[in-house]
């Protein structure tokens, strides 16, 4: 066994001559312990909130979008994306445009988006799982075209889930400048009916200005012939997402953007991911301080064993190899504490998730979820171990170094 690990190990566990030194080396577990448990809990309930907005996504996105580099439109005609519809990892291939429009209910006006689909968009999405209201999910008949809105959308326009006055909707003319004398002309208008249902997906982006309806209806309002702006995919079961993106991205070309959901939604994923970072930091900076409390008691111990360091150099043993006694009892310090913090943070992880013990605040129902959404990943336990001991060891380094040549003066 190492000589000088043996000897740390009975300095930490074993009872000083004087109690204060055993309260403070108690008081330097515990501050590192209590670091460890904040950086655990905290990137947690992070990833938790990451869990939950992705899942608000993929009741909406395709698992793969395709859009063009530069520009807004393509042809669907395009011989490569005629040779995607024949890929075997393929499931669902269905052809969107989007574009924004403005869209008026009697006296009330508001600027939306609107996307055409194909009639196999609900086979694309689980779009039923968002859908609310006594209707269907209906883009089209035989006579007239539906718009399904999102709730705060409907909210905006005041028409309710089911109105009877059809929405009018009014783009510009392609390629055509406006008519001054008569602006109206310089316009495309168009209805669209209520199918009886609204989606909410709990995000102000799609519930506040999207409206899906007919690919055929976006078309005709926006002046297109066969262009899309995009190519929505759904993988057969088993199929690897980012293998199939690669391929397809091969296929393609460098003319041609692929996306998975997650980076469909990069903007919101980096802010949670800056957010998450930034905590780290400032945590990592809170476990530094507690580390102070690390050397004031290893500057104890080195005071109370005055008498051992004595005996031990009467046996031989060199100034480095007592250095290295109160350096390894700096670093079970620290290795302690993280294993304690750890455990005690997956402990309160495991309570939250099981009994939502913390709730979010404010009037029931005025959030999606009413209790902190925790979920643990193993890589960022294993940085947050790592993390704990490297700056532990860092910091007890040079002053033990340092206190270990005042102090232990021969």
């Amino acid at each position: 066994m190492n000589f000088p690990f043996y000897i740390a190990k009975r300095y930490l566990f074993s009872k000083k001559k004087h109690n204060a030194i055993n309260i403070i080396s108690g008081v330097s577990v515990c501050g590192v312990a209590l670091a460890t448990l904040a950086l655990v809990c905290t990137l947690s309930v992070f990833n938790g909130f990451q869990d939950m907005v992705a899942s608000f996504f993929t009741a909406f996105d395709p698992e793969l979008k395709i859009t063009v580099t530069e520009g807004k439109v393509f042809d669907s005609k395009n011989k490569n994306i005629q040779q995607l519809r024949a890929m075997p990892e393929v499931a669902v291939f269905t052809e969107t445009l989007e574009e924004s429009a403005m869209v008026q209910y009697k006296d009330r006006q508001v600027m939306a988006v609107i996307k055409g689909v194909q009639d196999n968009f609900e086979e694309l999405t689980s779009i039923d799982s968002i859908l609310y209201g006594t209707g269907e999910f209906v883009l089209h008949d035989s006579i007239v075209d539906y718009g399904v809105m999102g709730v705060e959308l409907v909210s905006n326009l005041g028409t309710g889930i089911q109105f009877v006055d059809p929405l009018q909707v009014y783009a510009p003319k392609r390629n055509m400048k406006v008519n001054m004398a008569n602006p109206a002309s310089s316009f495309n208008m168009e209805y669209l009916y209520s199918p009886g249902a609204v989606f909410v997906v709990n995000q102000q982006k799609y519930d506040g200005h999207y409206i899906l309806t007919s690919l055929a209806f976006a078309r005709k309002l926006f002046d297109y012939d066969s262009e899309v702006s995009a190519i929505e995919l759904k993988l057969k079961p088993g199929v690897d997402v980012s293998s199939a993106k690669k391929k397809i991205e091969r296929l393609l070309g460098e003319r041609f953007r692929v996306q998975d959901r997650y980076e469909q939604q990069a903007d919101v994923f980096r802010i949670m991911e800056i957010e998450k970072l930034i905590s780290y930091l400032f945590l990592t900076f809170i476990l530094m301080i507690a580390c102070f409390n690390v050397i004031g008691s290893l500057s104890m111990l080195i005071l109370d064993k005055k008498e051992d360091v004595q005996t031990l150099r009467s046996l031989g043993a060199d100034d480095q190899l007592i250095g290295r006694i109160f350096l390894f009892e700096g670093r079970l310090i620290s290795a302690f504490g993280a294993f304690v913090g750890i455990i005690l943070g997956l402990g309160l992880c495991y309570i939250q998730q099981r009994f939502g013990l913390i709730s979010l605040g404010g009037a029931s129902g005025s959030f999606v979820i009413d209790a902190y959404p925790v979920s643990v990943h193993a890589t960022d336990v294993i940085l947050i171990f790592f993390t704990v001991i490297t700056v532990g060891f860092l910091s007890v380094w040079y002053p033990v170094r340092y206190l270990s040549k005042r102090l232990l003066k021969k």
